[in-house]
C-alpha cells in the first residue's frame, strides 16, 4: 500500500468545508459511456461575468455510475456547486466497465477540457495512462495516487472517519452483533474496515463485526443479500462502504422495519439519512469528495493548480466526520464520546489502522 504524502493543500482544505446538501440529486444531465456525447452542462451567468466562465472541466466515474447516491454523485454535485460559483462549464460521462475509462477519458482531454477528473480508486490506471500520454493536460483523481507531473491526487483518511462510526455503533448495538458491508476489496474500502472494527473494539470488545465484501459497487441486490445474511445471524447495525451496492443494505433495512424488526444502517461518503431516512439510518460517514473536487477545480480556475501533488484528508482537515443529523438517533452521550476520539485522533494520541 502507498505512503500517502500530506501537503498544506490540506490545511487550507479545514477553512472551506462546509457540509452540502448531500441529499438532493445532482441534475439529470449525465450520459452513458460507449461513445455516446456527454450532456452539457452550460453555466448561466446571468448577464454578468464570472470568472470561470472560460474554463470547461469534466469528470468521469466509475462503474458505479453518478446517481449511486454515494461517492460519484458527491462528485459530480461539487462539480455543478463550481458551475453556479464560477460559471465554468461541466459534463461528465458514467463508465460501464473498465474498458471505458481510458476511452472516456480521453474524450475530454481531446476536446479541450482544462480539467480532467476521474472519480476513484479504478480509476488509477487509466489516468496514468492518459495524463502519460497527454502529458499538457491537467487532469486529477480522487482515492487514488498517480505520480504524474499533470495530475494532482486527493485522498482521504477513511479510516479515522470510519474509527467514529465505529464508536457509534459499538455503543449503540444491543445485541453485540454487527456487520460491515464492503464494494470491491480495494485499499480504499480497506480502511473503512479497519477503522470502523477499530472503533467498535475500542468501545465494545465484546462485540463481534462480521465482514462481508460484495465484489461490486453497482449491484443493489447484492448488498440487500449481504445485509440479510449479517441481520438474519442477529446483527441489528450494518456499516456499508459500498456506493450503489449499499442501496441495497438500505432497502434490506427497511423491509425489516416493515415486519417490525427495528435494525439501524450506517451510510458512508454522503448523509445518506436525506435520503433513506431517518428510521434506518443511525449515521453516516462523511467523505467530502465534493468540497474536495470543488477546491481542486477552483485552484485549476486560479492558476494555482497543483499537479504532481498528493493530498490527504483526514478529521483534523473536516475532510472526514459525521453530520449534524447524527443527533436524531444518536444518544447525546455517545455523540460526546465521538468527540473524545476525534479529539485524539487529530491530536495524535489515537492512530487508527489502515489495514
Amino acid at each position: 500500500m502507498k505512503h500517502w504524502i500530506k501537503t498544506t493543500a490540506g490545511l487550507m482544505l479545514a477553512a472551506s468545508l462546509v457540509l452540502s446538501g448531500c441529499g438532493s440529486k445532482p441534475a439529470d444531465n449525465s450520459s452513458a459511456a460507449g461513445g455516446s456525447k456527454p450532456a452539457e452542462n452550460s453555466a448561466t451567468g446571468g448577464g454578468s461575468s464570472k470568472k470561470g466562465e472560460k474554463f470547461k472541466i469534466a469528470m468521469v466515474t466509475d462503474i458505479g455510475g453518478v446517481n449511486d447516491k454515494s461517492f460519484n454523485q458527491s462528485a459530480w454535485e461539487g462539480l455543478n456547486q463550481l458551475k453556479n460559483e464560477t460559471g465554468a462549464q461541466i459534463k461528465n460521462l458514467q463508465s460501464k466497465s473498465d474498458a471505458d475509462y481510458v476511452p472516456n477519458l480521453n474524450q475530454f482531454v481531446k476536446d479541450g477540457y482544462n480539467l480532467t477528473w476521474g472519480i476513484g480508486f479504478l480509476m488509477g490506471d487509466a489516468v496514468k495512462t492518459v495524463a502519460t500520454q497527454n502529458p499538457k493536460a491537467q487532469m486529477a483523481i480522487i482515492d487514488n495516487v498517480v505520480e504524474a507531473p499533470n495530475v494532482e491526487s486527493v485522498t482521504f483518511a477513511e479510516n479515522e472517519g470510519a474509527f467514529l462510526t465505529g464508536v457509534v455503533a459499538g455503543l449503540t448495538t444491543t445485541t453485540n452483533k454487527i456487520g460491515f458491508v464492503g464494494g470491491i476489496d480495494i485499499p480504499v474500502i480497506k480502511r473503512f474496515e479497519a477503522g470502523f472494527k477499530a472503533g467498535v473494539a475500542a468501545v465494545n470488545p465484546n462485540a463481534k463485526v462480521t465482514i462481508n465484501y460484495t465484489g461490486a459497487f453497482d449491484k443493489p441486490d447484492l448488498g440487500k443479500a449481504a445485509a440479510a445474511t449479517i441481520f438474519n445471524d442477529g446483527a441489528d447495525i450494518i456499516f456499508h462502504a459500498a456506493g450503489a451496492t449499499g442501496n441495497g443494505v438500505f432497502n434490506e433495512a427497511k423491509d425489516r422495519l416493515k415486519s417490525g424488526k427495528k435494525v439501524w444502517v450506517i451510510g458512508v461518503d454522503k448523509d445518506q439519512s436525506l435520503e433513506f431516512g431517518d428510521d434506518v439510518t443511525l449515521t453516516s460517514m462523511l467523505k467530502r469528495v465534493d468540497q474536495a473536487v470543488v477546491r481542486v477545480s477552483n485552484d485549476l480556475i486560479d492558476g494555482k493548480f497543483q499537479g504532481g501533488k498528493n493530498v490527504v484528508l483526514g478529521l483534523k482537515d473536516n475532510g472526514v466526520g459525521l453530520p449534524d443529523t447524527s443527533k436524531k438517533n444518536v444518544k447525546p452521550e455517545v455523540l460526546q464520546k465521538v468527540e473524545e476520539y476525534k479529539q485524539k485522533i487529530i491530536k495524535g494520541e489515537i492512530k487508527v489502522p489502515e489495514k
